[in-house]
């Protein structure tokens, strides 16, 4: 198969009607003087009978986790900061050891826990806003995105040694976000810098182990749903082999830390004759509810953006120790080179806020300086999709919801599409005029 042949997409397009069916869930319908976000998509952002959605909004003047109640119109704050927001990943140009980490707050939909770092302490809320702190952030490390395992009886705060962003972000920053001007990977594989994976007991706060990972830096975490002794971790940004040292595995059982993505050509799906390859560009990994399967998202080295995922087989052992492997990788036409996230509900259904174009409509032509990252896809994407996998045919069915129009400025402005548990709305952020909020559409297809 020649890298030009077209892979079989499959498009339904839904009615005008059904593409403004957004709802505005919080926020002010850009009146407001406040932003209102969605937690990071790591983690779901509503209770599990989806009646209760958890949100970081500054409405009161400063970044503080809210509960939302849908159905009773109830809203209340959940923590207690009055201190801007905490320097961590992706917020450069926090403060040190002060504020809200807005990167670290993660929920515990089944149990209805909140966990969060204010300024140097792990604490834990609830949602009547009961707070408890539970650890301490040790000095001289940075942390990220954290999340709390199914069960809801460990908590992972991924951490990286502080000098990792040692910059003044308004003379060695640029951007919205003041992100370094230096590689940050660089640093960490010239500087031998390293990352941990420290795991606390979310009952008395207790450390129960912390995994020291050399030459990394981690700022996505995620338990196994089904067996929390196994965490998939993240190589942020990578200055080389993006393809294979994005996503990784850590197997505290085994003490076994691997890459997830290995370079070969025998790749189920439709990769249009592309070889996966450390040159790829991979990103947004996620776990599917059975714990044997992660999800992907990325682009070939000189190729097409695609989609993907590894079956993993726990019982079985390669030449090297680690777990049988199974690829299957999808190819997106040429002419979808937005950038987006790909998040997927409980019946493996993919929903998405990049990529997708509508046939013959004119590409906005947006600087997002703010996002240049590592990433080669453009940031204009403007559609919520629902997007039906056909792994083994190698095809993807593309349901355009409803139009997001963010302008992506920001990690904030990033749509990140989630589904509600029950499968019938997806929820996302958008900054369409001066601030960003929360909406939802119906994930029905379209008739």
């Amino acid at each position: 198969m020649s890298h030009q042949e077209n892979v079989n997409q499959v498009v339904i397009m839904g009615n005008e009607k059904t593409l403004n069916g957004r709802v505005l869930v919080s926020g002010d319908s850009g009146k407001g003087d406040f932003d209102t976000q969605l937690l990071y998509f790591t983690c779901s952002s509503l209770s599990r009978d989806d009646e209760r959605i958890y949100l970081i909004s500054d409405r009161d003047g400063q970044p503080n986790v809210w509960m939302h109640d849908m159905f009773r119109g109830i809203d209340r704050k959940l923590t207690d900061n009055k201190k801007g927001i905490l320097k961590s990943y992706v917020y450069f140009d926090g403060t040190e050891n002060q504020g809200l980490g807005k990167a670290s707050v993660s929920l515990d939909y089944v149990n209805e826990r909140i966990y969060y770092i204010q300024d140097d302490r792990i604490c834990r809320t609830d949602k009547e806003g009961n707070i408890k702190e539970l650890n301490r952030v040790p000095d001289g490390r940075m942390t990220a995105f954290t999340h709390v395992s199914l069960d809801g009886k460990r908590l992972c705060v991924p951490m990286t040694d502080g000098r990792i962003l040692d910059f003044d972000p308004d003379t060695e920053g640029y951007g919205l976000d003041k992100r370094p001007k230096y590689n940050i990977d660089q640093r960490v594989q010239d500087e031998k810098l390293n990352s941990y994976l420290c795991v606390y007991d979310t009952e008395t706060g207790e450390l129960l182990f912390e995994k020291t990972v050399p030459l990394c830096w981690i700022t996505h975490v995620q338990f196994n749903p089904q067996d929390s002794d196994v965490i998939m971790f993240n190589h942020e940004w990578p200055a080389f082999d993006c393809g294979i040292r994005r996503v990784n595995i850590y197997d505290h059982k085994k003490n076994l830390l691997y890459h997830i993505r290995s370079e070969g050509e025998n790749t189920g799906g439709n990769s249009r004759g592309y070889a996966r390859k450390r040159q790829d560009w991979v990103c947004h990994e996620m776990w599917t509810d059975d714990g044997k399967t992660i999800i992907y998202h990325g682009g070939y080295d000189q190729g097409p953006a695609m989609v993907g995922r590894c079956d993993i087989d726990f019982s079985v052992e390669d030449e090297e120790g680690l777990p049988g492997r199974k690829f299957w990788e999808i190819a997106l036409p040429d002419e979808y080179n937005a950038y987006g996230h790909f998040l997927m509900d409980h019946h493996g259904n993919l929903t998405c806020d990049g990529y997708y174009r509508m046939p013959g409509e004119k590409i906005i032509e947006r600087e997002n300086s703010t996002d240049n990252g590592p990433d080669p896809h453009r940031k204009d994407g403007a559609y919520i999709t629902k997007v039906e996998p056909d792994w083994d045919g190698g095809k993807l069915k593309w349901v355009p919801l409803c139009k997001h129009d963010s302008d992506w400025l920001g990690q904030d402005a990033h749509p990140h599409p989630i589904y509600s548990h029950s499968g019938d709305r997806i929820f996302f952020n958008s900054r369409m005029s001066k601030k960003v909020e929360v909406y939802s559409v119906s994930a029905r297809t379209p008739q």
